[in-house]
């Protein structure tokens, strides 16, 4: 049976394509052939050129093969923000047919003796203002190698004021014998012997967030991921002239694929933010002329909240995309109606190479998955039953595609809780509850998680934020589910208000508008107002470290709305 979504694809593309036979290694090699003099990394005022990324690449993989037995099979750690030795350290462990751990920057050293002992880890590349929380791994005899960079390592005048200072500076020396600088292996000038291996060889093993228990490792290999990055420079039609902000964390499936991955497959230029700036994103987008941007809304909402925006030159800046949280259809709005910008609003996890779901460029639906792309299959199954639901009716969205991970690192249970057999195929289940409309376009609905219970009603927190967002103080908001004798569990929203209302709103104005806005059961009963929201190292709000804040506070009493006072 055809898909009514196929006749909305993009113009002249087909319903599945070939899954690359080349590896990610091959990807980088090519460009440098193809492109060597046109710059593949932007960091502030350092350019590096497809050609000097290859050569470092090949010298850190030399060192890593020659000097620290690192081989085929072998994981090493990567514990960094952004920067240029993200990438070449990548495509060295790469190189070898070993495989990346990239974890979070903001991991503390508990979490890091973890990620050594899960996945076997026993060398790290690690910035120098991270190694304090690495020491402790070292001390134990976890890690056995270290190799150190200096973000400054990469910028042709340190000096420069736009630099931030924390890049600038040179980090005091660690004589720690475990550790070497980075301009240490490179000037070892090492050459590696070839690596046999191909595309099913696992080349990254990224974690998840551990919102459930314990994180867990993601395989993908070469083919996994590299089928989601063609499959996504298809879609959204790009290619080397494209020049990419890389600002969502390289660490996290987003920024890894969008920020690092796709432009070098392309032999294009990727600008790299190593954390949030608003003002340095902006005059970076200016002085390059940035084209592609991937990032979480949450960095979008607070780019354009800028109140200076219209002082720097965008036009270039024809294509935002991006996940893991639903855009706001108020903001998706501004941007086209203001900016002339599209927000390609799209769907993955670090399970499925971030690229599995999109709008069609030319037909985007807000507030809305898209539609599978390139080969994926996905449906709609009632999470008890696992079978399939009619159109429109909510439930849980399993997927198959080449773009799927193997299945977790030595966690048989979760595989078996994670995976199913239907019509012979591999079926992954995300967890997110969606439905799916006449035209075939997914909607999310919440994870399934989240849902809250109020007096037997199901309420979706991301349909409530979304009729926040259409508040005109509010700029960001997070809506979770509180504890209440009588009805189970309320609404409350916490939200960040926009400068120039503070002090003007009160939290009982934003509960009257809601209640007008939205089922009664679905308003919020109560708000806070909040300076920010927490948020991850990827840039996805902490619902869940705010649920349970509140929760502790509130216990297992009533909760009093300002109506009710």
């Amino acid at each position: 049976m055809t898909s009514p979504h196929l006749s909305f694809y993009p113009k002249g593309l087909p319903e599945r394509i070939r899954a690359p036979q080349t590896t990610l290694v091959d990807n980088l090699r090519i460009s440098a052939l193809r492109y060597p003099d046109r710059p593949a990394l932007v960091f502030y005022n350092g350019v590096l050129s497809y050609g000097d990324l290859q050569r470092d690449v090949r010298c850190m993989a030399g060192y890593l093969q020659q000097e620290c037995g690192v081989a085929k099979g072998d994981r090493v750690l990567l514990y960094t923000q952004n920067c240029p030795q993200f990438t070449v350290a990548f495509y060295a462990v790469m190189s070898l047919g070993a495989a990346v751990v990239p974890v979070n920057a903001m991991s503390t050293h508990e979490e890091l003796a973890y990620y050594f002992e899960n996945s076997g880890a026993r060398l790290a590349f690690c910035a120098a203002d991270l190694y304090s929380n690495l020491r402790p791994c070292v001390d134990s005899g976890l890690v056995t190698r270290v190799i150190l960079h200096q973000y400054r390592d990469y910028l042709s005048d340190p000096r420069d004021p736009l630099v931030p200072g924390w890049i600038a500076v040179a980090q005091e020396e660690v004589t720690d014998p475990a550790v070497v600088t980075w301009a240490e292996a490179l000037a070892a000038e090492q050459t590696p012997m070839p690596a046999a291996f191909d595309a099913d060889q696992m080349c990254v093993l990224p974690y998840t967030s551990g919102t459930t228990g314990h994180p867990k490792g993601c395989i993908h290999t070469h083919r996994t991921l590299g089928y989601a990055i063609y499959s996504s420079s298809l879609w959204r039609a790009l290619n080397a002239e494209s020049v990419f902000l890389s600002v969502a964390p390289m660490f996290h499936m987003l920024g890894l694929q969008s920020g690092m991955n796709m432009p070098i497959l392309l032999g294009a230029t990727t600008v790299i933010l190593p954390r949030w700036d608003r003002d340095m994103a902006a005059r970076l987008i200016d002085q390059w002329g940035v084209s592609v941007w991937g990032a979480p809304p949450a960095m979008i909402i607070d780019f354009f909240a800028k109140p200076d925006i219209a002082d720097y030159d965008l036009s270039r800046l024809s294509l935002i995309f991006g996940g893991g949280a639903a855009m706001p259809e108020a903001v998706s709005r501004t941007l086209k109606e203001d900016h002339g910008i599209a927000f390609n609003e799209s769907y993955g996890l670090t399970e499925t190479s971030a690229f599995l779901h999109a709008n069609p460029v030319h037909r985007n639906k807000r507030q809305c998955l898209g539609v599978p792309t390139f080969g994926v299959d996905s449906r709609v199954v009632d999470p008890e039953t696992l079978e399939p639901l009619p159109l429109g009716e909510v439930g849980e969205l399993i997927t198959s595609g080449p773009q799927v991970m193997e299945g977790y690192w030595h966690n048989d249970e979760a595989n078996r809780e994670s995976f199913l057999e239907r019509d012979g195929r591999r079926f992954f289940r995300t967890g997110d509850l969606a439905c799916i409309d006449e035209d075939g376009y997914f909607f999310m609905k919440d994870r399934l998680k989240r849902m809250i219970n109020v007096s037997g009603y199901k309420v979706w927190p991301a349909e409530v934020e979304n009729f926040m967002y259409d508040h005109p103080a509010v700029q960001e908001a997070c809506v979770i589910g509180v504890p209440d004798s009588r009805r189970g569990e309320v609404v409350m929203a916490i939200l960040v208000v926009k400068d120039r209302y503070r002090g003007q709103v009160t939290e009982e104005q934003v509960i009257d508008w809601a209640r007008e806005k939205m089922a009664v059961y679905k308003a919020p009963r109560r708000v806070e107002f909040v300076d920010a929201l927490p948020k991850s190292g990827a840039g996805k709000i902490l619902w869940r470290q705010l649920q349970d804040e509140q929760r502790a506070l509130v216990g297992d009493g009533d909760v009093m709305a300002a109506g009710d006072a």
